[in-house]
């Protein structure tokens, strides 16, 4: 029996009749994304809405946080006035488990370390009415995939990695916890109209490469920021041939191509895996309305006439690639590695092979990998690099266990961590990271920016499917290629690795003793939420002030970032995950990762009130002290990666004005909106240059603040001159009215106060 039946059910009945309406608005064929987004308006569409200009209010089915940004978000939401959420909603409990030495002992000290951040999420969700998964449970998107998603529906997650549900047939995507606070609020949810990418996929996949490999490909086609603002639809009978979770392997990572989300239209697939995963009620309703829950026949003959641009792979030439290091879309085919790492002098010893997380953590993904690993003892072969698995809930933990996979792995020296997200986002404990020394990884994960994984900026992180991180750990060597390459076993014979193989779904079907599920209180008005004055983890918010009504004048340069600037760079994860909660305690982490374009380094810029170099977040914190505002300056796809709306909150909170850049990551961009700051692209990206590390800065035209209309920048440069450039915005109406509040959350607790 599946969550929320009866959601989903009226979700099926409305379905077609929102899509015949929205048919006739837009006048022609509708792709599968079009039909979703259509049947999810807060309000019955007038008029059909442009891709990529109108900015569209939707209503989305659930919402899921992760407890690393649930606490941001519900801190929020208490603010909101409101007695229980709006809609579905869920905290799942994965990203405060270091991994270091194994499950249990990995477990048991998360759970002591961080009890007050347990216990303060499971109280919150027991009040308000919020499904509860608790540490061990396993990482979201696996548990929302086996649980929640279904298709044709639409949620919004506060982990940019929400979009794995697109594996079955959702619109599932990455925001903020403001935005996550709207809709729990009851509140619509705001969108700029996506584009649409198509992505035609022809063949079969075969021998080694996998479903991860079709990402990997597109990634190294759209590059990071190619899929900004847009929704990716893939279709073909590739599409077809592909399992649920390799569906949603492809969808996960596409949070790596910048899109806005990914999906699958519905198939018989996604259908075997909600059976599998006991929804037999959902695989039913959405088999009675099958014909909806894809795209007109039209749009998937002629794709070119509805999509904004379309890619076509062939999966039966496609070949593995890993992708790296430090960018998640350097794509390189396994047999160009050899000449790509000498080329780069790219170390090619493997020291750790890591498989699982958010990603690659199926029953299908460790099936196949459990196939190589079986041949490490029956070739006479001994595994050359270190080996993790970490599996993506308990449920697939369980049931890997029930079938021997864990023994076969423990058999050739794997670790098993817990399941949670641990390496994947910086929670690893991974002796000798310290020395910084320069090594090689690889692993099944979606992102590798630098020091991501272990701390280590010298650590040359790539990733691949889990069957090819496998045969690289097997073979200790980046450069090996599994497809003609042989290795050399303990009794000197030549050997040769036969394909991975495995079962798309257990044979005896998913098995758990306890998945680690808490259902909320029916009536929680009298459960009390309590947060400790003097907690080094949890901090109840303050507003943030409302808009002076005046132009800004006198603001201080406080970086200059240059290159590569993800939220990562902006308010790392890893050990600052401890104090999430605690907004003024993860401040001190603002920007420590970017680079000064004037010095080359790290955590290290000018203090203009005292000449003095020093850190981040310490000089912007003597700024705020003196009364004066700052401008954060960056370069192309600012803020790339997580949604953490922490990157927005701590410049803000410490006193930060406005963020200046080339271009800006989608998720970041309204994360700094929803927190009242002022985001603002150069109209001229040449006039990147034209910032000077002494500038002090105007912002000229707030007074008139409105859509369309670009403001100006003063830039008074310390030898007495001055000049003034041209900057864009891409705010509404709505996002100017944030602004002028404060934050948006101001505005909605206006409301609720002025209802009750």
């Amino acid at each position: 029996m599946a969550f929320d039946i009866d959601l989903i059910k009226k979700v099926y009945a409305e379905f077609e009749g929102k899509v015949n309406e929205a048919r006739k608005l837009v006048n022609k064929p509708l792709t599968f994304t079009e039909k979703i987004l259509y049947a999810h308006l807060t309000a019955p569409a007038r008029r059909a809405y442009q891709r990529g200009a109108d900015y569209v209010d939707f209503a989305p089915d659930r919402v899921a946080m992760q407890d690393a940004t649930a606490q941001m978000a519900l801190l929020q939401f208490m603010q909101a006035g409101r007695d229980k959420v709006a809609v579905p909603s869920t905290v799942h409990c994965d990203h405060l488990i270091m991994a270091q030495t194994g499950a249990a002992q990995d477990l048991a000290i998360a759970k002591k370390d961080s009890s007050e951040v347990f216990d303060f999420l499971a109280s919150v969700s027991n009040k308000y009415g919020i499904g509860f998964w608790k540490p061990g449970a396993g990482i979201i998107h696996q548990v929302v995939l086996e649980n929640y998603a279904f298709p044709g529906g639409m949620m919004i997650g506060t982990d940019s990695h929400t979009v794995n549900a697109g594996g079955l047939g959702m619109i599932a995507i990455g925001v903020g916890g403001a935005d996550a606070c709207d809709v729990m609020s009851g509140l619509p949810w705001e969108l700029k109209m996506p584009k649409l990418i198509g992505v035609k996929l022809t063949g079969k996949l075969n021998g080694w490469a996998a479903p991860k490999d079709v990402i990997l490909k597109v990634a190294g086609i759209l590059t990071v920021k190619g899929g900004t603002g847009c929704i990716v639809e893939y279709f073909g009978e590739g599409a077809q041939a592909l399992s649920c979770t390799g569906k949603g392997t492809i969808c996960n990572m596409g949070a790596e191509i910048g899109a806005t989300t990914s999906t699958f239209a519905y198939d018989d697939s996604m259908s075997r895996y909600l059976r599998a995963t006991g929804r037999e009620d959902v695989a039913a309703a959405a088999d009675a309305v099958k014909t909806q829950l894809t795209a007109d026949p039209e749009v998937y003959a002629n794709p070119e006439q509805y999509f904004d641009q379309v890619i076509e792979i062939d999966l039966n030439e496609l070949e593995p690639h890993l992708n790296g290091p430090f960018t998640p879309d350097l794509a390189t085919p396994i047999s160009k590695m050899k000449e790509a790492a000498a080329a780069n002098e790219w170390p090619t010893k493997v020291e750790v092979g890591l498989i699982g997380s958010c990603t690659n953590s199926s029953y299908e993904d460790i099936s196949r990998a459990v196939s190589l690993a079986k041949q490490v003892n029956e070739k006479g072969l001994k595994t050359k690099a270190e080996f993790t698995i970490t599996p993506g809930s308990e449920q697939v933990r369980y049931t890997i266990e029930r079938d021997g996979f864990l023994d076969t792995f423990a058999s050739i020296g794997a670790t098993v961590f817990a399941n949670a997200c641990g390496p994947c986002i910086g929670m690893w404990n991974r002796v000798g990271a310290d020395k910084q020394e320069k090594n090689t990884i690889v692993h099944s994960f979606n992102r590798n920016f630098a020091k991501r994984a272990d701390g280590n900026p010298n650590t040359y992180a790539f990733v691949a499917s889990p069957e090819l991180v496998t045969a690289l750990a097997i073979a200790g060597d980046l450069t090996f290629n599994p497809i003609t390459d042989t290795l050399v076993n303990e009794k000197g014979e030549t050997v040769k690795l036969d394909p991975p193989s495995g079962e798309e779904l257990p044979a005896k079907g998913f098995s758990v003793d306890d998945p680690g599920y808490q259902a909320p209180a029916a009536d929680g008005s009298g459960i009390e939420v309590k947060v400790a004055p003097d907690s080094k983890r949890l901090q109840l918010l303050d507003p943030f002030p409302e808009w002076e009504g005046t132009d800004l004048k006198g603001l201080k340069l406080l970086i200059k970032a240059k290159g590569k600037c993800t939220t990562d760079h902006i308010s790392m994860a890893g050990p600052w995950l401890k104090f999430r909660g605690h907004l003024d305690n993860i401040s001190n982490n603002l920007l420590i990762g970017a680079v000064n374009y004037f010095n080359d380094k790290t955590d290290n810029v000018k203090n203009q009130l005292t000449g003095e170099y020093g850190p981040v977040p310490a000089t912007q914190r003597a700024y705020k002290a003196a009364g004066i505002g700052t401008l954060i300056v960056g370069d192309e796809n600012y803020g790339e990666g997580s949604s953490r709306e922490h990157a927005a909150m701590e410049p803000r909170h410490l006193g930060a004005r406005a963020v200046l850049v080339k271009s800006f990551a989608r998720i970041h961009e309204t994360n700094l909106k929803k927190q009242g700051m002022l985001a603002l692209t150069f109209a001229d990206k040449d006039d990147y240059d034209k910032i000077r590390e002494d500038d002090t800065i105007d912002i000229i035209g707030l007074t008139a603040f409105a859509p369309d209309t670009p403001l100006s920048l003063v830039l008074h440069h310390k030898d007495g001159t001055s000049e003034t450039i041209t900057v864009n915005h891409s705010y509404n109406a709505q996002q100017i009215e944030w602004f002028k509040a404060g934050a948006a959350l101001n505005i909605i607790r206006r409301e609720f106060a002025n209802a009750k």
